[in-house]
């Protein structure tokens, strides 16, 4: 497949962009530093990759670089650059919904606050003491389910370089529910309550970049199983 990242030297994106060569995908990179590219890839893989070095919010360049391909993954852009985060993940969804020769499969990189506590409605970021940045998320979900798109939002916890510990074969993927097994009884809680209960699992839900890529360059065809969907990944620790 052809697939596009943006932000492709970030944490994420550089990831999805090395296992994407490895898949034997055909990659092109939207990159701000080509240099900056080179030297994390090494010259074996940057070489198989196709780059574009334009401003990430000219509309026209984001056009241009969408042409032909199968998928966009979004990689570019964090809840810390604010209003600037917002801007840039509408600027390519834009593009991509008014490309005729893009075929319309979108992954967005969130965060697990995106995601519903079991046996509730409740969106982790809507909870008391959830960081308010954190809303950005938020604003960039709902952006998306105003498109026709064919799009996934990833939705994982805090991103670690891989261990020993986080072994592939026991990811745990869940669409748009917490991948944590929560009692019935948290119907019963006050979202204070709820709130202290969740982020005191925090940790459980730490997950390797590698596998977030893996699981995104995994699931790209069009009408897939996570169409429209906030995805969770996690380790089943009791295995």
């Amino acid at each position: 497949m052809k697939i596009i990242v943006f932000g492709a030297t970030g944490n994420t994106g550089k990831r999805v962009l090395a296992l994407g060569v490895k898949k034997g995908h055909e990659m092109t990179a939207f990159v701000r530093s080509p240099e900056k590219l080179y030297e994390q890839q090494g010259e074996q893989i940057a070489r198989q990759v196709m780059i574009v070095n334009h401003n990430i919010m000219d509309p026209q360049s984001v056009y241009e670089a969408l042409s032909h391909q199968d998928a966009a993954v979004i990689a570019a852009g964090n809840v810390g650059n604010g209003e600037e985060f917002i801007r840039i993940v509408d600027n390519i969804v834009t593009q991509c919904e008014d490309h005729p020769l893009f075929s319309g499969r979108v992954w967005l990189m969130g965060g697990a606050g995106l995601l519903e506590i079991p046996h509730t409605n409740i969106m982790g970021n809507d909870l008391p003491g959830s960081p308010p940045i954190f809303q950005y998320h938020n604003q960039n979900l709902n952006r998306l389910k105003q498109t026709k798109l064919d799009w996934s939002i990833m939705c994982p916890g805090t991103m670690m370089d891989a261990t020993e510990e986080s072994k592939p074969e026991h990811l745990y993927i869940t669409a748009d529910i917490l991948p944590l097994p929560f009692s019935e009884a948290v119907r019963e809680f006050s979202e204070a309550e709820l709130a202290g209960h969740v982020f005191s699992r925090i940790q459980e839900l730490d997950v390797a970049y590698e596998d977030v890529a893996n699981c995104m360059l995994n699931n790209l065809e069009v009408e897939g199983p996570f169409k429209g969907k906030r995805v969770g990944i996690v380790y089943r620790r009791e295995m």
